[in-house]
């Protein structure tokens, strides 16, 4: 015999309104594990893009600290002079525009062991100078085109000095200058990614919040009293 099953309505119970908050509850959950999703994916964002950028944010962080105390490494920094001479059919030329340059520039590096790249180099009719700078590191070089005799005063100005032009991007190529900023965008991304878990993490919301704000209002106070 067949068994027809039938559903008992207990007194006081409205079942239209029960009809009506099922919708409720499914967007209701939909919500929380969309919420979920994007926690997670900003977690996985902040835990590895720290990483990636650690390296980065450490040297920047520590050559913040010695690009504001300089004096503390002034006795790094050596300077040496010495003379030698150049081929003088090189530089002997009716048009000083007509020296070459580029041997010129070959031999004071690979003899006389310069480097960082040419900033200068100025010709007139009885002399010329060259000048080479990088990170840290800085040298000039007087010629006398009449005899092509030269004198070198090279500067190194030690690690820290390197450090230090690295932070600021002096003397260091285009390349270098990139690599500062992706650097930048790194510490951008890594903030805003620490600032939406924030948001997911209740418990400590208000507190980061208010920690947040204190430092910035802080960082501005100091600004506002103390920066001449």
């Amino acid at each position: 015999m067949e068994r027809v099953s039938t559903i008992s309505r207990s007194p006081g119970v409205d079942v239209p309104r029960i009809q009506a908050v099922a919708p409720a509850v499914a967007v209701s959950l939909t919500r929380l594990a969309w919420r979920r999703r994007v926690a997670k994916a900003t977690r996985w964002l902040h835990i590895y893009g720290s990483m990636l950028s650690l390296a980065l944010v450490l040297f920047f962080a520590i050559t913040g600290i010695t690009l504001n105390h300089q004096d503390w490494f002034a006795a790094q920094q050596q300077t040496i002079e010495r003379q030698g001479t150049l081929d003088r059919s090189w530089l002997k030329t009716a048009d000083p525009e007509g020296v070459d340059k580029l041997r010129v520039v070959e031999y004071l590096r690979s003899v006389q062991g310069l480097r960082g790249a040419v900033s200068e180099f100025r010709i007139d009719d009885t002399q010329g100078e060259v000048v080479f700078k990088g990170p840290g590191y800085e040298a000039s070089v007087m010629v006398n085109r009449a005899n092509g005799a030269f004198n070198v005063t090279e500067s190194r100005m030690g690690l820290a000095a390197l450090v230090n032009d690295l932070h600021k991007g002096r003397d260091t190529g285009g390349v270098w200058r990139v690599a500062i900023d992706v650097a930048a965008g790194l510490l951008v991304f890594i903030s805003l990614t620490g600032l939406v878990l924030l948001y997911f993490v209740h418990k400590y919301r208000l507190a980061g919040v208010i920690l947040f704000s204190a430092g910035a209002l802080a960082s501005y106070v100091v600004y506002a009293a103390w920066v001449p």
